[in-house]
C-alpha cells in the first residue's frame, strides 16, 4: 500500500506500475493476433474464392 513519506508518496514497484507481468498478458495478444489473422485468411479465402 502507499504510504507517505516527507510529503511524498511511496510505493512499491509493482504498484507504481499499475498492474504486475505475467502470462495473462502474453496470452491474450498471442491470441488475439492469432484470432485476427484467422479472420483475415478467412475473409480473403471467401471474398477471393
Amino acid at each position: 500500500m502507499a504510504t507517505h513519506e516527507n510529503g511524498r508518496i511511496v510505493e512499491s514497484a509493482i504498484e507504481a506500475r499499475q498492474g504486475e507481468r505475467g502470462p495473462s498478458v502474453l496470452a491474450l495478444l498471442t491470441i488475439s493476433t492469432g484470432l485476427a489473422v484467422m479472420i483475415m485468411g478467412l475473409t480473403w479465402f471467401v471474398w477471393l474464392s
